[in-house]
């Protein structure tokens, strides 16, 4: 019979499981609430076409069906003046320079890649990230805007000295449904909250000002002086911050004068810039590497990468010499994908290609095609930035998995013809290993140890072999 502590004890320990279990249910009603008013949200949008315009929709071709794209950076602007043409003596002047400004705007978009939407009046919609998807679209869109002020300011219509017109731009960033236009100059009809949402920034701005939404402002803090200019009510967020863009950061600005962006800001953007090029180049790997690639592969590209930026921060090298390390690195082992025994000068043209596309500057590319072709057999580094990657590059050396990323090389150079029998690469591994050197302080503390350790697994390896 139970106890009347084991009766307590029970009824305690179901008393707290009750507790658990109302906690997760109050959780799921809670969650079920939001997709309630989720639902209705979707369901009111779809209310807005018919049964048929939806059945035609879905059999649309691919190219013509509505696509969703991720983040794009939507910059809605107004022209202001209008109000004040019945006041000046020439109102057609003031038209003509508003013309002018008009296709100004078209070669700044052109500029910084962005897309024209559409055009209504004295409104207008641009965007970033549509004719490329890329992480660097708020920092265009907001330079973008910059130069679009700029050139307002500068519009003096003939026979005045002071400009007429004034440009307010807002900007937010978030997920955008793209419908084909068929169109070339404008491509997409955009929808979607953060269109709404841009255009209520741009409604908020003052003339000659650039509002942006809070969204864009975590994208881009690190590049501008913003000051926060209010709140802006919106469906389901509730009040969204919003934020005065005043310039460029002086740090990041020639002469700290917020204008001009300098070498610093540019390798910032760099950075960023780096990981949509990274994701690029390893789709390409992905798709173009041959499959008996058992070492030369992906993870051994990634791994190159993740090592020369641990190696770099270590010796003290700035950040320009990281990016250019990270791009050697990423780009110096994919000429695999055209030619085995060339892949360092193929390597080397496929980084030229790509950059050029990215817009770096020649003399950016050319380190790093001298970087890539560094890392040749056997290594010869002729600076700290090459001994840097060729360190890098042969890290496996001394890590505690050396002997299985050992036998996968030698896998891949088996099939290829290149190696005899696994002892005789062993043998050769090992003379190798001997005669090889770190060459930064950094490697040299981190895996020098262990490379001795591998010599001695290595040769006991080699007596187990012969003995065999």
């Amino acid at each position: 019979m139970e106890s009347i502590e084991e009766y307590i004890i029970r009824i305690t320990r179901l008393a707290n499981r009750n507790k658990e279990l109302n906690e997760q249910l109050q959780t799921l009603v809670g969650r079920y609430e939001i997709i309630q008013k989720q639902n209705e949200k979707y369901l009111n949008l779809l209310s807005e076409y018919s049964f048929e315009e939806i059945e035609e929709r879905l059999r649309m071709p691919a190219k013509r069906r509505v696509r969703r794209f991720r983040m794009v950076s939507v910059l809605y602007a107004t022209m202001r003046g209008f109000d004040q043409l019945n006041k000046v003596e020439h109102p057609q002047d003031q038209v003509d320079a508003l013309d002018e400004l008009y296709l100004a705007f078209d070669d700044i978009a052109k500029k910084y890649g962005i897309v024209k939407i559409k055009t209504i009046g004295d409104t207008f919609l641009f965007a970033g990230g549509i004719k490329a998807e890329n992480r660097t679209n708020p920092i265009d869109v907001v330079r973008a805007a910059f130069e679009m002020q700029e050139v307002t300011k500068q519009c003096i219509p003939f026979g005045e000295t002071e400009p007429f017109w004034e440009v307010s731009i807002g900007i937010h960033t978030g997920p955008v449904l793209g419908e084909p236009t068929g169109k070339k100059n404008s491509p997409f009809t955009l929808t979607g909250e953060s269109v709404n949402i841009a255009s209520r920034m741009g409604m908020a701005c003052l003339p000659g000002h650039i509002n942006i939404s809070v969204m864009t402002y975590e994208l881009v803090k690190e590049f501008f002086v913003m000051n926060k200019c209010g709140t802006m009510p919106v469906k389901y967020k509730g009040q969204l911050d919003m934020f005065c863009v005043e310039g460029i950061l002086p740090l990041l600005s020639v002469d700290g004068a917020g204008v001009i962006p300098n070498r610093s800001y540019q390798t910032k953007y760099s950075l960023i810039q780096f990981m949509d090029i990274q994701e690029e180049l390893l789709d390409i790997l992905e798709q173009k590497l041959p499959e008996n690639l058992y070492y030369h592969n992906i993870k051994h590209t990634i791994d190159v990468v993740t090592e020369v930026e641990l190696i770099g921060w270590a010796e003290g090298l700035s950040e320009e010499e990281l990016l250019v390390l990270k791009l050697a690195a990423l780009f110096h082992d994919s000429g695999h994908s055209i030619d085995y025994k060339t892949h360092e000068e193929q390597s080397a043209k496929i980084a030229r290609d790509i950059l050029n596309h990215y817009h770096y500057p020649e003399e950016l590319i050319d380190i790093i095609c001298r970087l890539i072709l560094s890392t040749k057999f056997p290594p010869s580094p002729k600076d700290k930035l090459e001994e840097v990657i060729c360190d890098s590059d042969l890290d496996y050396l001394g890590r505690s998995d050396f002997i299985p990323v050992s036998n996968t090389l030698y896998q891949e150079l088996k099939e290829r013809s290149l190696i005899g029998t696994l002892e005789e690469w062993n043998k050769k591994q090992l003379n190798f290993i001997k005669r090889h050197q770190y060459y930064t302080e950094t490697a040299r503390n981190l895996r020098e140890v262990n490379k001795l350790s591998q010599i001695e697994r290595l040769g006991k390896l080699i007596e187990v072999e012969s003995e065999g």
